[in-house]
Order: structure tokens, then C-alpha cells, then sequence
């Protein structure tokens, strides 16, 4: 038994600061201003001038994705496509594995203004294949090693783009498969058990999980699964199998479907495929690219919704805003449910119509504030290809909230770095001023909201007498921040059902052995 003494960030409905909290066996036993005398002689925790907060919940991730990337080389701070070089050659260095794989390039950070080429990944690693993937996760880039060993995989591809190296769209995703295919399960475990010890450090204690890419049977969606079951110290998965077979979440016994890559009824802004209404305002021009009919999202949504499964649905321009709101509309129509909890992830340029469709058929949606002011793909590249006026309604979180959406909080990584601070930060600094959160909404959506998406609100999500005490130790009282400050707010501790997190330890055999028998919930 443990009592904390300070500012007690409860994220409960009435978004209560107590004084003190109670935790026994990993639950909270009591909340309050005024501490009962049964707790008398009990350890005391002082918090001093640091408070207490529900662990973060990542509402969208790509966990195994975000592992190997983790696990391999993060280009994103370099400014230069020599710096990229530089990096590379000297991570083929450090690095024994067959494949090399970057991560973070991005044509609109670094001072050449496009990505490296694959002429330029040959001139520093000739001879090992290297995958080096764009920021966006939408596209990568690779050397003439490498297309070797895919070119008969990938080549007459929408996307497949040999002389640069480039490869996205249908490509993309050929060469992804390709080598997360190749990767040993041993690795992939580790991997994933190294990501959750690193996202465990960012105040994280459940992370949404998208998977099924590249292995055989969906492989990675069971693994995920197996580890989530089995995770140690406390640490929560949640798995969404991304697929547009209602199949292959039942057989598995998953009680939810959706995500990206088969489930992204569009591309992104920074590979100029995001489906528009209006087309783009560049040069390229074009309206983007919409993966699939309205017939087809809709049958899916239908069929999953009929099933009983909860849905979500990659659309970041408007153009598949509006096919996800039609399509579960629909579905909803088709068979009422009360309590579905369908999403949206992303919703980048949303449509009134499309969050008319929200507010009255309760669709929630797991955004990226990650995405407002990203040195990736920065606000001018934004206005250069949409228009000032159209990239202004870009992610407008108060108005979301205004027509009583409720709005979680993901990283999308590995496209982003899962950070929540950084999460509020933004969101309470938005680009455009009044779609700005206030702070206690911006807590409530990295905490409570990310366990309501998944029902687990009963159990996680806030500090409150009955709960898991999942929580999270903070330098500072956010409450009393000014939003402009957020940005030096630090994690100083997790505490998972109601222990200081530990890093994972067991080997992969009995990770998934354990994992295939737990009855644990994922």
C-alpha cells in the first residue's frame, strides 16, 4: 500500500484535483482532499511541486512498424540529404543486420528541398540493401541493393519509380511486406518488447496497435496479440487488424477491425495522394487518390458492423472523410448499434457535412495534433499544395469538440515520435489559434478518452477509487502551466498497476508461449 500526497490529477468527470490517493495491490483504494485515519502509518509519496496523471493511452500506432524502426536508424532532425548520407554510412557501421532501415526522410525539411536518391544511398552503402522510408510512412526510397531483391515484386506498381529509387503508393507497400517479411521472429519480439520499454519511459501504458503487413497469415496480428497478452509490468495492447475481412479479426477473436494500409481509403498530404474534393492547388495538381469505391467501404463497414466489431478507418483528406462518414453512417443505418464506438483516424481535413455525421452517429476520432506545426511536412508546403484558406481548416480540434466529438490522441508511429507531451503541446498551441484545446481538455484526451475508445474507461483512463492504477508522475502541475510552456513539462515516472514500470525481460519463446494461453484482454 502507497499513499501520493500533492496534486492529484484526477482526469474524472468533474476533472477533480485531490489532495491525496491511495493504491493496494495495484488499485485505487481511495481519492481525496482529506485522508481517512485508517491509512495512518502507511508510506507517503510527496510529490512535492510534481502531480499525478492516468498513464497516456497512443489511440494509433503501428507497433511492430514503430519496433524495427525504433530498433533502426531516425533521420528525421537531419537538415541536409548529406547529413542522411553521413548517417547511413556510419549506421552500416554499427548496424549486422542484412537490411539496413532508416526511417524519417523528408523532402521538406532538408535544405535540397526533395529526397535523397537512390544514386545517393549507393554512393555511401553499395553493398548491403538499405530501405529507407519517407516520414509520412506513405513512401520510401531504396538502393539499386535492394531493388535487386524486389524489382520482380514491385515492378508495374502504381508508385514503382526505379531511376530515383522511389517507391510509394501500391509499391510501397510491396517493398514494406518485403521486409518485414524478412525479418526473424526472435528480432521482431525483441524489437516490439524494446518499443514498449521506450513508449513505457513516455508516461504510455496502452498503446492501440494496427497491424497485419507483410507475414504470411497475418502472423504479426497474432504476435501482437500474443505479446500484448503477455506484456509485463502492467503494459497494455490493444490490437486493430488492418484488414477489409471482417475474418480476420473474428477467427482471432478480436473484437475490433481497422487501421491503415488496407483499411486507408486514401494517401497523405507529403506523397500528394490525400483524396480532395477540390484538387490540389500545386503544380501536380490532381484530386488525390481514393483506394476504394463507395460500394466497397461501404460493404466492409456493413459487414463488420453486422459482426459486432468496432471499426476504424484511415482518411486524411476530406474526399475520404466524407466516403468513412457515408460508409459508417450506412452501416449504422443499416444495423442501429448504441454503443459502437466506431473512428476515424485521422481526419485531417474534415467536411461540415462529414462532422455533422460524427456528432449525431457518435463516430469518434483518434487524431495526430503531431501533425500541427511537423517540421516534416510544415505549414507553408501545406498552404503551397492546398491553398492558405483550405490548409487553415486543417485538424480543427475546437471544432471537433465544440460538436461534442470525443477526441483521443495517437502518434501514428513510427511516423511520429510517440511523445504525449508533445501531444498537448500541440494541441493547446494549434497553428490556427482558436482550434486551440484548453490544457484539461487536451489531459483528458491523451488519458481517459484513449481508454473510452477501446471500453476500457471501467477499469483505466482516470484516478478513481476502483481503477487500475495505471498513472503517471509528472515534473509539474499542467493545470497551472500556461499552454506556451507545455513543451518543458518531462515524464518522471510510470507506475502500471500500481508498481514503477519495469522493462521487459522474458525471451521470445515464452513471450508468446505465455501469451498464447493468458486470458488477459487485448
Amino acid at each position: 500500500m502507497r499513499i501520493y500526497e500533492g496534486d492529484i490529477l484526477t482526469v474524472d468527470a468533474q476533472d477533480s484535483v485531490a489532495r491525496y490517493l491511495v493504491e493496494d495491490d495495484g488499485h485505487i483504494l481511495f481519492v481525496g482532499d482529506d485522508l481517512p485515519a485508517e491509512y495512518e502509518g502507511v508510506p507517503v509519496e510527496h510529490l512535492g511541486k510534481r502531480a499525478l496523471c492516468p498513464a497516456f493511452v497512443d489511440t494509433h500506432e503501428h507497433l511492430a512498424s514503430f519496433a524495427t524502426f525504433n530498433a533502426g536508424l531516425n533521420v528525421m532532425h537531419a537538415r541536409s540529404n548529406r547529413d542522411i548520407q553521413a548517417m547511413v554510412a556510419d549506421f552500416a557501421t554499427r548496424c549486422s543486420s542484412k537490411i539496413l532501415v532508416a526511417f524519417g526522410a523528408s523532402p521538406y525539411s532538408v535544405i535540397e528541398g526533395r529526397l535523397l536518391s537512390r544514386d545517393e544511398l549507393d554512393e555511401v552503402c553499395p553493398d548491403r540493401p538499405v530501405f529507407m522510408v519517407k516520414y509520412d510512412g506513405h513512401a520510401c526510397v531504396v538502393n539499386t541493393a535492394l531493388l535487386e531483391k524486389i524489382d520482380g515484386k514491385v515492378k508495374g506498381l502504381r508508385g514503382y519509380h526505379p531511376e530515383g529509387g522511389e517507391m510509394n503508393q501500391e509499391a510501397f507497400f510491396a517493398v514494406s511486406d518485403y521486409i518485414t517479411g524478412s525479418l526473424s521472429i526472435p528480432e521482431l519480439i525483441g524489437n516490439i518488447q524494446k518499443a514498449m520499454d521506450f513508449l513505457a519511459g513516455r508516461g504510455i501504458g496502452m498503446v492501440h496497435s494496427v497491424s497485419g503487413v507483410g507475414f504470411a497469415g497475418d502472423l504479426d496480428i497474432s504476435l501482437e496479440k500474443w505479446l500484448g497478452k503477455s506484456a509485463q509490468g502492467g503494459f497494455q495492447v490493444r490490437v486493430f487488424p488492418q484488414s477489409m475481412d471482417v475474418r480476420v479479426a473474428t477467427k482471432r477473436k478480436l473484437p475490433r477491425i481497422g487501421g491503415c494500409f488496407e483499411c486507408a481509403l486514401d494517401g497523405c498530404f507529403g506523397s500528394h495522394d490525400a483524396a480532395l474534393v477540390d484538387c490540389y492547388d500545386d503544380a501536380l495538381g490532381g484530386c488525390g487518390v481514393l483506394y476504394y469505391s463507395d460500394e466497397q467501404v461501404i460493404d466492409f463497414c456493413k459487414a463488420a458492423n453486422r459482426a459486432g466489431l468496432q471499426i476504424e478507418m484511415h482518411a486524411i483528406g476530406d474526399a475520404a472523410f466524407d466516403q468513412a462518414t457515408r460508409a459508417l453512417k450506412a452501416a449504422l443505418d443499416d444495423t442501429p448499434r448504441e454503443d459502437h464506438r466506431h473512428g476515424i483516424i485521422h481526419a485531417c481535413l474534415p467536411t461540415e457535412e462529414g462532422i455533422a455525421i460524427c456528432a449525431e452517429y457518435g463516430i469518434h476520432l483518434p487524431v495526430q495534433t503531431s501533425f500541427i506545426g511537423w517540421p516534416q511536412e510544415p505549414d507553408s508546403y501545406l498552404s503551397d499544395i492546398l491553398g492558405a484558406k483550405r490548409a487553415a481548416r486543417l485538424n480543427p480540434l475546437r471544432r471537433f469538440v465544440d460538436s461534442s466529438i470525443i477526441l483521443s490522441a495517437g502518434s501514428d508511429a513510427p511516423c511520429t515520435d510517440p511523445d504525449p507531451i508533445l501531444w498537448m503541446q500541440r494541441a493547446c498551441n494549434h497553428s490556427v489559434p482558436e482550434q486551440s484545446l484548453t490544457v484539461r481538455e487536451a489531459l483528458r484526451m491523451c488519458t481517459y478518452n484513449g481508454a473510452w475508445v477501446t471500453f476500457d474507461e471501467k477499469d483505466r483512463g482516470s484516478l478513481e477509487v476502483g481503477k487500475i492504477a495505471d498513472m503517471v508522475i509528472l515534473s509539474q502541475n499542467l493545470y497551472s502551466m500556461a499552454p506556451e510552456d507545455l513543451g518543458n513539462l518531462k515524464v518522471e515516472g510510470t507506475i502500471l498497476s500500481g508498481k514503477p514500470y519495469k522493462p521487459q525481460h522474458q525471451n521470445a519463446l515464452a513471450a508468446v508461449a505465455r501469451g498464447m494461453v493468458s486470458g488477459g484482454r487485448v
